[in-house]
């Protein structure tokens, strides 16, 4: 058998369909899905972290915000090979929890227990009308440095915009990178509310088939006003429209399919295999 080693760093935007479910979604994270994961991967994956979204600035939708959280893994092995396929149990992912973030039809189940489908069968759902399941796989480390690497942790806090893109039809690969690389880049290096740009290019996406993101960015400012002022009021007169737009205003892309984001603190809410303890309930 033919392990490889391979290490990968994985993000899974976790996004709500409406704040109704959001206690049901994490109950079902904490409760279910956090022990099953670490008794199934805790072998080859050395971190595995949550990180509670930021409440979404305002226009922020346009942008793509899913608004649960972040899902960090650092992955040793790939998971995805033949080798690794055969599972000693499957994760308990009823089809609600897609519905609870958005990626299926908000329609009510009686039988919940009923549905249930294995992680991989849930993590493929999204498309259309409808987000995609984000599963994407970086670099461990990034492979872009903009700006701001003399920044250390005394510097901050930091508010974190962090967006994956997926250059949309009718823009090669080459055309989205000129333009990422030509127009977004020196808009955001060059105002003094960003404080550092990093990027890398995705390697692969397990998430739903219409999820092949190809590119990662993270900018960090000093809170949301910042963000505003750049990537809303500023980026109407600083960014022009380019032909392939799929909206307006920057950033010209499809929201939750061909650019999503996360806004994020520096902070890990839950660093899963170090600190979770079970689901201890407030009394």
């Amino acid at each position: 058998m033919a392990y490889e080693f391979n290490l990968m760093r994985s993000l899974i935007y976790v996004g709500l369909a409406k704040e109704e479910y959001r206690a049901k979604l994490e109950h079902w994270l904490y409760n279910h899905h956090v022990p099953e994961s670490i008794s199934k991967f805790s072998p080859y994956v050395t971190k595995y972290a949550f990180y509670q979204a930021y409440p979404t600035p305002p226009e922020g939708d346009r942008f793509g915000a899913r608004k649960m959280q972040l899902t960090e893994h650092y992955w040793l092995v790939n998971e995805h090979l033949p080798e690794m396929a055969n599972n000693i149990f499957q994760e308990f992912m009823p089809m609600d929890v897609l519905r609870w973030q958005g990626c299926i039809p908000d329609v009510d189940s009686a039988t919940v227990h009923d549905n249930a489908e294995s992680g991989d069968a849930g993590r493929a759902v999204g498309g259309g009308d409808f987000p995609p399941f984000i599963f994407a796989f970086v670099p461990i480390n990034w492979e872009e440095d903009f700006k701001g690497k003399e920044r250390t942790p005394v510097n901050g806090p930091n508010f974190r915009w962090q967006f994956l893109i997926q250059y949309p039809e009718g823009c090669s690969k080459d055309e989205g990178e000129r333009w990422f690389h030509e127009e977004v880049v020196p808009f955001l290096t060059g105002s003094v509310r960003v404080n550092r740009l990093v990027s890398s290019k995705v390697k692969v996406n397990y998430g739903a088939p219409s999820a092949q993101f190809d590119r990662l960015v993270e900018v960090w400012f000093d809170g949301p006003e910042e963000w505003y002022d750049l990537c809303v009021n500023l980026a109407k007169d600083k960014l022009k429209k380019p032909e392939w737009a799929q909206q307006d205003t920057f950033p010209f892309l499809k929201p939750q399919h061909n650019i999503a984001s996360m806004f994020l603190g520096d902070r890990c809410t839950s660093d899963n295999l170090t600190q979770y303890r079970g689901f201890i309930t407030m009394r």
